[in-house]
């Protein structure tokens, strides 16, 4: 691989890692392989509770990461109904409690089904996008409320792969800008209830893969080895 000239790598987040952390590691690898900086920029943030296909590209390849971020994506993750969070995830404790005896399985399959298309999606108030120059996250944790105006994204298909209820686990295809924690969100409102992502694994983007994804350890060796 020529880094420096321009490559494209598929890299699985590790759990608890930020996108940039990844970024971040393999810049500093390079740097300290070849003495000098390489550009290197990451094609769609994930969560740092999410893990799974992250592409990271060097040199001229980083003019390319717009077309990337573009193409759909694939996520498999589980589900918890019953409550919320502040930041739809697994990241805080809930903030609020929902019944659950009425919810049967034939009744997530029916609603689930309904996301399926073009939907209006409002996304969570934990998130990447800028307001009037404020990053939504950093407002949402001084506990000043933005307004985050909803946005027509994509479901292709929202699969129910298996329930012990509360908890179901799911597989999303979807078009770029998706929030598949606001997902959660949603379908545990449509149901009369709430939900929260407790796991999630992009497993897809275009015809890229997690299974052809490196680990960072063998990365990192990888680049250590290079002449």
């Amino acid at each position: 691989m020529d880094f420096a000239a321009g490559t494209v790598l598929l890299v699985n987040k590790p759990l608890k890692w930020t996108s940039f952390d990844v970024v971040n590691k393999i810049r500093g690898a390079l740097k300290r392989k070849y003495g000098s900086k390489i550009k290197v920029g990451h094609a769609g943030t994930l969560d740092p509770l999410a893990t799974g296909l992250l592409i990271i590209c060097t040199g001229k390849f980083t003019k390319q990461i717009d077309s990337y971020q573009a193409q759909e994506k694939e996520y498999t993750g589980t589900l918890l109904l019953g409550a919320t969070t502040p930041t739809l995830d697994a990241e805080m404790e809930p903030d609020k409690l929902y019944p659950t005896a009425h919810i049967t399985p034939d009744m997530v399959l029916t609603v689930a089904a309904a996301f399926i298309g073009e939907i209006e999606q409002t996304p969570p108030a934990f998130s990447a996008l800028k307001v009037n120059g404020q990053t939504a996250y950093s407002a949402a944790r001084k506990g000043i409320e933005l307004e985050l105006k909803p946005r027509t994204v994509t479901i292709k298909e929202f699969e129910i792969t298996h329930m012990e209820l509360p908890e179901v686990s799911f597989r999303v295809v979807c078009s770029k800008g998706t929030y598949i924690r606001s997902l959660a969100r949603d379908l545990g409102h449509a149901l009369d209830s709430g939900a929260y992502l407790t796991s999630l694994c992009r497993t897809r983007i275009g015809e890229f893969r997690l299974t052809e994804a490196w680990e960072m350890p063998a990365l990192r060796e990888y680049i250590d080895k290079q002449e």
